[in-house]
């Protein structure tokens, strides 16, 4: 059967499969612990700014990707306010690179994430976290003890479905990163170039094909893992 995978894909295909996968990946490694902070801030803190907070956060889901793409260009980019300043002093450049399409795909994912992460916080009554504080227990150590094991399966699948919004992200890639074939071509963008020269039909849709599959694995996975946690915190 793999044999067989690898002969219904091209070495082109290949590529962008592969580059999507590692994309997402990092891109949901990276943005989880932010994503954490931010969904526990913006259910269980009250202070000046929260609601701009919260605008921020969701910014990403409102406006057009291409528009988060160009911010990122300005910002990020090798001329942009901190990506001359990374490249001069540590060497780093985003843009036009697959490290940017990271960046890119983890900022669209990120309002998917921190609000499936902060309905689970919010499903957690405050007063088993009070109860632990009561008996001396720092709010660190309340988290990582009470809160955590609580909201795992939130977390789990908040992760998993920002990894399938990764996978399918475009807009804001292609404007920050381009379409380099083997170093910035994602399935997405693979599927674009594809679908711009003749015959490129079959192609784009194998690629539309394995986004799909991807897709529905991720959505089933999520919900499978975070049932099982579940019933494994439930059952302790």
């Amino acid at each position: 059967m793999g044999a067989d995978l690898a002969n219904w894909l091209g070495p082109a295909e290949w590529a962008a499969v592969r580059l999507s996968l590692r994309v997402s990946f990092w891109a949901t490694l990276v943005s989880l612990p932010p994503g954490i902070l931010a969904a526990y801030a913006l259910a269980r803190w009250e202070f000046p700014g929260r609601q701009v907070l919260n605008g921020l956060v969701h910014l990403p889901l409102i406006l057009p990707p291409v528009v988060t793409g160009y911010l990122l260009l300005l910002v990020m980019g090798r001329r942009g306010y901190l990506g001359q300043w990374l490249e001069q002093w540590f060497g780093i450049v985003l843009s036009f690179r697959w490290t940017g399409a990271a960046l890119a795909a983890a900022i669209m994912a990120f309002p998917l994430m921190v609000r499936a992460i902060r309905l689970a916080i919010e499903a957690v009554d405050p007063g088993l976290e009070a109860a632990a504080g009561t008996l001396g227990a720092s709010r660190p150590w309340v988290f990582v003890t009470v809160t955590l094991p609580l909201i795992l399966p939130g977390i789990i699948a908040g992760a998993i479905l920002a990894f399938a919004k990764a996978i399918g992200e475009f807009g804001a890639t292609i404007t920050f990163v381009s379409n380099i074939p083997g170093q910035t071509q994602t399935i997405p963008s693979g599927i674009h170039a594809f679908l711009q020269v003749p015959g490129g039909e079959e192609a784009a849709t194998r690629l539309v094909i394995v986004a799909i599959v991807i897709a529905m694995a991720a959505l089933l996975l999520s919900e499978f893992v975070a049932r099982q946690v579940a019933r494994v915190v439930g059952g302790r």
